[in-house]
């Protein structure tokens, strides 16, 4: 039979674990962007952060898992504002210190 599935294309939705190295990985290499100390502290916050609002938003990253740009996209429309205001920078800068750093 003939019948086409999205099944074999479909991925599971990633472990806490896999969401969590991948925020640690992401948020890391975006503070190395911004050439500015962040402590462990406020690194450790941000990603609380970070983790939560993707696993809020879990089903719609993995739809978007390979659209570099929308998740950039999504990051700086609803994660950038809080971690810049625990890390005391600019929203502007942040952005694109991330979007360097990500896309």
């Amino acid at each position: 039979m003939n019948s086409f599935s999205n099944e074999k294309h479909t991925k599971p939705l990633p472990s806490l674990r896999h969401i969590r190295r991948a925020c640690q990985r992401e948020l890391y290499r975006t503070s190395k962007k911004l050439k500015t100390f962040i402590s462990e502290d406020q690194m450790k916050a941000a990603e609380q952060i970070y983790i939560k609002k993707v696993v809020f938003n879990l089903p719609w990253i993995a739809e978007n898992g390979s659209h570099r740009k929308k998740l950039a996209d999504w990051w700086e429309e609803n994660v950038s504002a809080d971690i810049a205001a625990l890390w005391s920078i600019e929203p502007a800068r942040l952005s694109k210190a991330f979007r360097d750093s990500f896309v």
